[in-house]
């Protein structure tokens, strides 16, 4: 096996982009062939968005007042960007316990023994996790159409509000893999990956709209990263809940939401690299 690493090492491309590029998608291959080897895993992630959209839509459908009226169809096209994007930042978890396990079982160590670039390991099972994500939105968005969900734009604006769901969810599985790596088990990361996304998705306007809140917290709901995302996708579908408030996130929510996802990019992948590099120095 030595051997065979040695001379892999030997023959290894020189230029770290493309190889970075490369190691990074095998990484993401093995990922995927993973998960597709348990299905529950999947079909777990699917269960609970499912039950977001019945239990949202049927039970507080015509209890909430969207742009004064308490209609339920009214509710359900409000909702469903907050359940959409909710459900891409939930994968947070999933992200954050799946690396802790590979750290968990010395994978790193089986790793650090293969000529390939250091943050193609996390590059690659992000990337993995972003696929499992866009399986779980299009199975979510089938069954929000069954509810009574629609669509009044373009096709390429509502393909647009999906390509800001995934880049948004992209950017929170590098809190998770930052959060994965920082604790000692599975079960840690799990819990560390869900306890933060509670007030960040309910403190926000996915679920109400935020001009019922008290100043200080629409405030914060506003400046939320995933208020912006949500006020994104609901211009870009034509669903109701424009937003009344002066915030510039809210203003400018596509704008927004892309700044937003890429400095949590760029700030969460630089640390999580980094950590990545001194667990396995």
């Amino acid at each position: 096996m030595s051997a065979v690493t040695d001379a892999v090492r030997v023959t290894a491309p020189g230029n770290p982009i493309g190889r970075s590029i490369r190691d990074s998608l095998v990484v993401a291959k093995r990922n995927l062939i993973r998960m597709g080897r348990i299905p529950e895993v999947i079909i777990f992630g699917l269960i609970q968005p499912i039950m977001f959209v019945v239990l949202f839509s049927y039970v507080f459908g015509g209890s909430m007042d969207i742009g004064g009226s308490t209609s339920p169809q009214v509710y359900r096209e409000f909702l469903m960007a907050g359940i959409f994007a909710q459900t891409v930042t939930f994968a947070t978890a999933g992200a954050g316990a799946g690396i802790a396990e590979d750290m968990h079982k010395g994978l790193i160590d089986r790793f650090r023994s293969l000529p390939m670039a250091r943050g193609a390991v996390l590059t690659g099972r992000t990337l993995a996790d972003m696929v499992q994500t866009a399986l779980t939105l299009l199975v979510l968005a089938v069954v929000a159409l069954l509810v009574g969900w629609r669509t009044h734009t373009s096709i390429g604006e509502v393909l647009g509000a999906f390509g800001l769901l995934l880049l948004t969810g992209y950017a929170f599985t590098w809190i998770g893999a930052l959060i994965g790596l920082s604790v000692r088990t599975p079960e840690a990361a799990t819990s560390g990956g869900l306890v933060w996304l509670f007030p960040v998705t309910f403190v926000s306007n996915a679920f109400v709209d935020s001009s019922n809140m008290t100043p200080w917290l629409r405030h914060i709901a506003d400046w939320n990263p995933f208020s912006a995302t949500v006020q994104a996708c609901r211009e870009l579908f034509g669903n109701p809940g424009v937003s009344t408030s002066d915030a510039w996130p809210m203003q400018h929510p596509v704008w927004a939401s892309l700044i937003y996802s890429v400095l949590i990019i760029v700030f969460f992948r630089t640390l999580a690299v980094r950590k990545y590099r001194s667990a396995a120095a």
